[in-house]
């Protein structure tokens, strides 16, 4: 809108839908000269006055958009830019002059003192400091210098202002001084900046026998500027009054002269701005400071309604709506204020004309925005709705876990959609199962804007009731709207006690959607309104299963991945050890921790051997699910076969390692793809009688030995590879355990993480074991109660196994010569010792075992022959003899002079086998007690 020049709340010269009557330059020359007269002037008298100039006029003529105003502001510029650089100026000289003021001062005091009587004499004598002290502080108050300090010519002080520095070096170059030159320097120092001189106190022969600096600060010496600045300063405002004056009196008299514009000009703006100002579409109203209607167009008039007379009128008398008639009264800022005036809601924005030096007064605009309100209003629905449909996409199903992606869902719809939220599902869906023809559901979850609902609670079994709209929205497949519960009969059949008490509590409308995946029905999700007023409507119905659809893909998910963790953790399970075998040679403790993630391959055993021995066993398969459960169950049956032969570890590893090569084969071969099959295991035998560990590993963690003193070793055991990879051999190590030490076996998902490096991990293993209890129980708990409360992402097994070593009095060993004459010898030996044992009842079995066994040594072995007897859970008979050919068991026929021997020992010992050693082999025979 252009603005007219010099007229300001000018009238517009015709009324809404009226002629406006021509005009004559005349009018308009009349109209630009009359004075304004009135606080109310009549639309006549504003449309033919002109405004008076006010001396804002002079302020805009003078601004920077005029020619006057430019050279007003150059000059300015002008004597500002000499006020400065005389400043300027003048602080440079005056400091320059204060530094050579200084710089002579301080020369000419340290030169005078230097040549003083009785300066060079003192400085020869016995205390320097006590002579020159008071003749330094006497001379620097008579010159007026901050300092003078006399010195040695190794800078040492005599004298100082400060008597606390006396002794201490100077600061400062002496070395010209020293060579007999006068030397001064600029530094700043703890009492600001300062010129300091250094001159040298000479002997008759010209010899340098010390050193005198006298300093001042160049502010005791730049006093002139203060004097000088002030009277510049007062020159300088008075020419720039004087160059502000003669530019305003030339920028009026231009004024003056040229009125802007000529009156043709001026009639030619005055009936464009009437032309714009009414055809607009958009109402403009002009308030005078005293709250007067001023000027209205067309679009006004229309939007409020005012009477044909407004204009003139105060904005509280056109029987405005109080709201809207307070805010064009007050003046104040507006932006985009809704008001409603009858049907209409309008947008009024309002500024106040004053800002700038205007006359007091208001500006306001209104715009019609009844339908784009509307419009607005359900455009800001559908967005709504689009969040909330896109936030159920990434914020259900976080977590395959049923029951925490229905409680996802229930939070998700309250209270944006529903005042409260129940989701109820089958207990196969729970379980991970399908629902078959199932009569009630169970509460899985709810969410509301309040706690005390008198709907079910979570965990409470709900009955379906054919008439009730949750049984009837399963059978049809669709959603179910109960608008009013008040008449919703089927519903309060299900439970009338429960109904009256949430129609009481003021729920009034319900949505029930079934939770379809698929053709599969998992529960039914109910979405209930109280405080809202309005009922559920149509639309709400699509949007309610829009969200229960999306929902259902997750939890579908949820139970399809419970069934499966559900059998696989069965299965490993199974697999898994269900009690630990009975021995003595080892007190053991163990804890296993299955992944949450999903179910590894982790596996351990304990695994009794011949001679009281025992094998402990753990191992890790690769990768998780039903998979990594399967081989684990082959790798560990494996295990077990191979430890009935007795096999050193190493050898047993290596047979592993075979195994597990074929499996990746045959996995190959059927799908394809490369081998994905990978296992790592250690495997160890512990001996009680000798207190020997033989360990051996295939890629898996160091073993952690705990010492009876409380210390954590981890032993040097070769780390072979991991199984399946074949091609390099696997080494033991052999441990000597102290009666009492404590073997720590684990897995590696205790001490690797994603976040921190194996290293780390085994020291916090080997600090939780530092602190853990004696028994193996406590060291167990102690070292997962050390663990990070993290979701755990992989399988746990952890052994700890305290030795215990086979007493002295319940061995009992012979050597055995080469001559079936002592067999005797050796059964009359051992039918003593048990004797002494208690095991008399035992005697005639024990002496036929031991006589066939040393017979056969004896006829089929070699020397040296050892027999050792074992009093333990069992009593166990071992022969040793250097050949390493294994005897066979078989069936003698009736003419056979021999083969009946072995048949014997299998028919009177519990269990009887072979081992190997290197230097050959052992036939043993366990026989129960009596």
């Amino acid at each position: 809108m252009v603005r007219l020049l010099g007229r300001f709340g000018g009238g517009s010269a015709r009324r809404p839908g009226g002629p406006r009557p021509p005009q004559t330059p005349d009018d308009a020359r009349d109209r630009h000269e009359a004075p304004l007269k009135g606080s109310s002037p009549t639309r006549a008298e504003r449309d033919g006055g002109r405004t008076r100039r006010r001396p804002g006029a002079l302020r805009a003529a003078v601004g920077g958009r005029s020619v006057a105003g430019q050279v007003f502001v150059l000059q300015v510029v002008i004597v500002l830019l000499l006020v400065v650089a005389a400043v300027v100026a003048l602080v440079l000289q005056v400091r320059h002059d204060s530094t050579i003021e200084a710089r002579n001062r301080s020369v000419a005091v340290a030169q005078a003192f230097a040549n003083a009587p009785g300066t060079v004499e003192a400085l020869a004598g016995p205390d320097p400091s006590a002579v020159l002290q008071p003749r330094a502080e006497a001379a620097r108050l008579a010159t007026d210098v901050d300092f003078i300090v006399v010195m040695n010519t190794d800078g040492i002080r005599y004298t100082h202002p400060k008597q606390d520095r006396i002794g201490k070096k100077f600061v400062g170059d002496i070395a010209p001084a020293l060579a007999g030159r006068v030397v001064t320097e600029d530094i700043t120092g703890t009492i600001g900046p300062l010129v300091q001189a250094v001159v040298p106190i000479k002997a008759n022969g010209g010899k340098v026998v010390g050193l005198v600096s006298a300093g001042i600060t160049t502010a005791k010496v730049g006093g002139t500027a203060d004097q000088q600045v002030p009277l510049l300063l007062m020159a300088a405002a008075v020419g720039l009054a004087l160059a502000t004056a003669g530019t305003a009196l030339v920028s009026r008299r231009l004024l003056r002269q040229t009125h802007g514009l000529g009156p043709h000009e001026m009639t030619r703006m005055y009936e464009h701005h009437d032309a714009v100002l009414h055809a607009v579409r958009e109402g403009v109203l002009i308030v005078g400071g005293e709250g007067r209607l001023l000027l209205a167009n067309d679009e006004a008039h229309r939007l409020l309604d005012l009477p044909a007379d407004a204009e003139g009128r105060h904005v509280l008398d056109l029987a405005l709506p109080a709201d809207t008639a307070d805010l064009l009264a007050s003046g104040r800022v507006a932006t985009d204020e809704v008001h409603r005036v009858k049907d209409r809601l309008l947008a009024v924005n309002q500024r106040p004309t004053d800002i700038q030096g205007g006359p007091a007064g208001s500006v306001a605009t209104l715009r019609d925005s009844t339908e784009l309100r509307a419009l607005s209003g359900r455009a800001e629905v559908a967005r709504e709705r689009l969040d909330m449909l896109y936030d159920a996409t990434v914020g259900i199903g976080t977590s395959l876990d049923v029951t925490r992606t229905a409680e996802e869902l229930a939070e998700l719809a309250v209270p944006r959609f529903a005042d409260f939220a129940t989701v109820d599902l089958f207990d196969a869906v729970l379980s991970g199962g399908q629902p078959e023809a199932a009569t009630t559901l169970r509460r899985t979850a709810l969410s509301g804007i309040r706690e005390d609902a008198p709907l079910y609670k979570v965990g409470e079994r709900i009955p379906l009731v054919d008439s009730a709209p949750q049984a009837r929205g399963i059978s049809s497949g669709r959603a179910v709207l109960e608008p009013r519960l008040a008449e919703a009969t089927g519903w309060h059949a299900q439970d009338r006690e429960r109904s009256a008490h949430v129609m009481e509590y003021g729920i009034h409308s319900l949505i029930a959607v079934p939770l379809r995946a698929g053709n599969l029905v998992l529960g039914t999700v109910s979405f209930w309104r109280s405080d809202k007023p309005q009922p559920f409507d149509t639309e709400e119905v699509a949007l309610a299963e829009e969200l229960v659809t999306r929902a259902a893909v997750s939890i579908d998910n949820a139970r399809r991945y419970t069934r499966e963790h559900t059998m696989a953790v069965t299965l490993q399970r199974s697999l898994l050890p269900r009690r630990l075998p009975e021995q003595d040679a080892l007190d053991i403790a163990y804890k296993y921790l299955p992944a949450q993630a999903g179910v590894g391959g982790d596996w351990f055993d304990v695994l009794p051997l011949s001679g009281a021995r025992v094998a402990l066993v753990v191992g890790d398969v690769v990768g998780h699910g039903l998979h990594a459960a399967a081989t684990m169950g082959r790798l560990r049956t494996a295990v077990h076969n191979f430890s009935a032969l007795d096999l050193p570890p190493d050898e047993l590893l290596s047979l592993l390692d075979e195994l597990v090569a074929r499996i990746d084969q045959d996995e190959a071969e059927e799908s394809g793809n490369s081998p994905v099959t990978g296992a790592t295991c250690l495997y160890a035998v512990y001996d009680p009688v000798s207190r020997l560990c033989t360990i051996a590993r295939a890629g898996h963690p160091p073993p952690a030995v705990i010492h009876p003193d409380g210390s954590v070793e981890y032993p040097d055991v070769p780390a072979g590879p991991p199984l399946g990879l074949g091609g390099l051999p696997f080494e033991t190590a052999d441990l000597e355990l102290a009666e009492g030490s404590r073997l720590v076996l684990y897995t590696d998902g205790l001490v690797e993480d994603r976040e921190r490096d194996i290293d780390v991990g085994l020291e916090l293993l080997r600090t939780s074991l530092e602190q853990a209890g004696p028994s193996p129980e406590d060291t167990c708990r102690a070292v997962l109660d050390a663990r990070p409360p993290s979701r755990a992402t992989d399988d746990i097994a952890l052994i700890v196994a305290r030795t215990r070593a086979l007493a002295a009095d319940r061995i009992a060993e012979w050597q055995v010569p080469a001559d079936p004459a002592a067999v005797s010898d050796v059964r009359a030996a051992v039918s003593r010792q048990l004797a002494c044992w208690d095991l008399d009842d035992l005697a005639f079995t024990t002496e036929l075992i031991l006589s066939e066994l040393v017979t056969n040594a004896i006829r089929y072995g070699g020397d040296p022959i050892h027999v050792r007897v074992l009093y333990d859970r069992t009593l166990i008979c071992e022969v040793f003899d250097s050949s390493s050919t294994s005897p066979h068991l078989r069936y003698a026929a009736m003419t056979d002079e021999g083969g009946r021997g072995l048949f014997l020992v299998a028919q009177l010992s519990e269990r009887w086998g072979t081992r190997y050693t290197p230097a050959g082999k052992v036939i043993w025979a366990e026989q129960p007690l009596p």
